[in-house]
C-alpha cells in the first residue's frame, strides 16, 4: 500500500492547502489517538511546534482530534524537534507531535510523529494510520467524561536544557568562549542560547526574534551570512547555525569557513574514538563525502551508507547498535543522547572536543580532504519525476562508467520538494562535472 499523506519525513506542504490543512491535522490527531490508546494507560500525546504562524492552526486542531478520541494532551509550545523524541520517552507518553517544515520557509508547515520509545514512526505505523483517515467510521469518538484533558506544559524547554547540557563530560564548561548562535528565528530560539551560556560561555544571538514568518529568512543553517559576518566581526571562537526545528547543523569556524554535516561527523567521531566510546559503525547516506568514508575506516572504525533522510540513518543506527550518524545536510544523530538529529547537542559535542583538546575550531573540524562533489537540481513538474523513470537505463549505464573511474553518481527525488537531486562525485573534479551536466540536459 502506498502512502497519501507520510513522506519521508512525516507529512509536509503549503500551509491552509491539502494535506497540510486544519481538516486534515483534526482527523490525523483522531486516527493517530485511536491507533495509540491502550488500555490501563495514561493515554497522553505531548505537542511542539516551530514558530510558524500555522503552527497556532494545526496545534489547535490536533489538540481537538486528540481530545476528541480520549487522548490527554500536554502543549509544549516552540521547542526543537529533539526535544519531542526525548520528552515522549521521559514523560511516558504514548505519542509525541512535532509541527514543523524543518529548513522550509514560513508558508510550509509539517506534522512529524513520534512513537512511545521516542523514535520517529515506521512505515508500517504510519500506514496503518492512513488506513484510518481513509475509512473514519473506525476512529472511536470518546463519551462525554472520557474525552481527552489538555493543558501547558511549561516545563519542556527547561527539562530539554538540562539533557542537553549533560552531554559534555562532567565538569566540562565553555568559560572563555565567545559562541555565535543563529537559531533561524525558529523552535530553538530560547533553549540554544540558554543552554550556551548555562555552560559558560559568552553568547552572541542571532535569528532569536520570529514573528512567525522570518523563520529560516535569510538565517539559519540554510543561509550562513549573517553567521559568518557576525563570527568575524566578533572575532568568535565558533559559530553555530540550526533550522527552523533545531534537528540539524552548519557551523563557522573561527576562520569564517563554512563546515558542513560531514566534518561535523568526522570531528565527533574522532573524539568518540579516542575516548572509547564510539559503538558500531558511523552511519551515513548516499551524499557523504568519501573522503569521509576514507577517514572513519583509516580510524579503524566501520562505515555504513543508507539512503537519504534521517530516518534511514537512524533505522540502520538501531540495527548495526551504532550511537553516531548523521546527513552531510547536517543532521546528526548521537543516540547516547537524542532519538533523532539535535544541532544543539552535536554543536555540544564539538565544543566539547575543542575545550578537552585545548585546540581552535579550524583544528578540530577538518579532520579529512573532502573529495570533489558537484550537485545539481532538476525542477519537475506532476505528480511524479518521470524524467528519471524514462531514463533508468541511461542513469544505470553512467554510475557504471563512473564507478570504473572511481567515482559516484547518485541519482534521486527529493522527499520534500519536486527535484531530481544529482551527485557526482570523484578525484577528477572536471570528469565529474562533465559528465552531471550532460546526464542533466539529456534527462531534463
Amino acid at each position: 500500500m502506498k502512502k497519501r499523506f507520510f513522506g519521508t519525513d512525516g507529512i509536509r506542504g503549503e500551509a491552509n492547502k491539502h494535506p497540510m490543512t486544519s481538516e486534515t491535522a483534526l482527523y490525523l490527531g483522531m486516527a493517530a489517538g485511536t491507533y495509540f490508546k491502550k488500555a490501563n494507560s495514561q493515554n497522553m500525546v505531548i505537542i511542539g511546534k516551530d514558530t510558524r504562524r500555522s503552527g497556532y492552526m494545526l496545534e489547535f486542531a490536533l489538540v481537538s482530534g486528540f481530545a476528541a478520541v480520549g487522548m490527554d494532551v500536554k502543549i509544549l509550545g516552540p521547542i526543537p524537534t529533539p526535544a519531542i523524541g526525548i520528552l515522549t520517552r521521559s514523560l511516558r507518553a504514548e505519542l509525541g507531535v512535532m509541527i514543523s517544515a524543518s529548513h522550509n520557509g514560513y508558508a510550509d508547515n509539517g506534522i512529524k510523529l513520534f512513537g512511545s520509545d521516542g523514535f520517529k514512526l515506521s512505515d508500517k505505523e504510519e500506514l496503518e494510520i492512513e488506513a484510518l483517515l481513509a475509512e473514519p467510521e473506525k476512529i472511536k469518538r470518546a463519551g462525554p467524561k472520557d474525552i481527552g484533558l489538555v493543558k501547558s506544559f511549561e516545563d519542556s524547554r527547561g527539562r530539554y536544557v538540562e539533557v542537553v547540557k549533560a552531554c559534555l563530560p562532567r565538569g566540562l564548561r565553555l568559560d572563555g568562549l565567545r559562541i555565535v548562535i543563529d537559531c533561524a528565528n525558529g523552535a530553538a530560539y530560547k533553549t540554544a542560547p540558554w543552554a550556551l551560556w548555562e555552560l559558560g560561555a559568552e553568547v552572541v544571538e542571532i535569528g532569536v526574534n520570529p514573528n512567525g514568518m522570518n523563520i529560516n529568512d535569510g538565517c539559519g543553517s540554510t543561509n550562513l551570512t549573517q553567521l559568518r559576518e557576525k563570527v568575524i566581526e566578533r572575532r568568535a571562537d565558533l559559530g553555530i547555525a540550526l533550522d527552523g526545528d533545531a534537528d540539524r547543523i552548519a557551523i563557522i569556524d573561527e576562520k569564517g569557513n563554512e563546515i558542513d554535516g560531514d566534518q561535523i561527523i568526522a570531528s565527533i567521531a574522532s573524539n568518540m574514538l579516542a575516548s572509547g566510546n564510539l559503538r558500531g559503525p558511523v552511519v551515513t547516506t548516499v551524499m557523504s563525502n568519501l573522503g569521509l568514508e576514507n577517514f572513519i575506516k583509516s580510524r579503524g572504525a566501520e562505515f555504513i551508507r543508507t539512503d537519504v533522510g534521517d530516518r534511514n540513518v537512524v533505522m540502520a543506527m538501531r540495527e548495526h547498535g551504532s550511537n553516531l550518524g548523521g546527513e552531510q545536510s547536517g543532521h546528526v544523530v548521537a543516540l547516547d543522547y537524542a532519538t533523532t538529529g539535535d544541532g544543539l547537542i552535536s554543536a555540544l559535542l564539538v565544543l566539547g572536543a575543542m575545550v578537552e583538546q585545548e585546540k581552535k575550531a579550524s583544528e578540530v573540524l577538518n579532520c579529512f580532504t573532502p573529495m570533489p562533489q558537484i550537485l545539481k537540481n532538476i525542477r519537475y513538474t506532476g505528480k511524479s519525476p518521470l524524467l528519471v523513470d524514462k531514463n533508468a537505463k541511461l542513469v544505470e549505464q553512467v554510475k557504471q562508467d563512473m564507478a570504473a573511474k572511481g567515482a559516484r553518481l547518485v541519482v534521486r527525488t527529493s522527499g520534500t520538494e519536486p527535484l531530481v537531486r544529482l551527485m557526482a562525485e570523484g578525484e577528477d573534479e572536471d570528469m565529474i562535472r562533465k559528465t552531471i551536466d550532460e546526464l542533466a540536459a539529456a534527462i531534463a
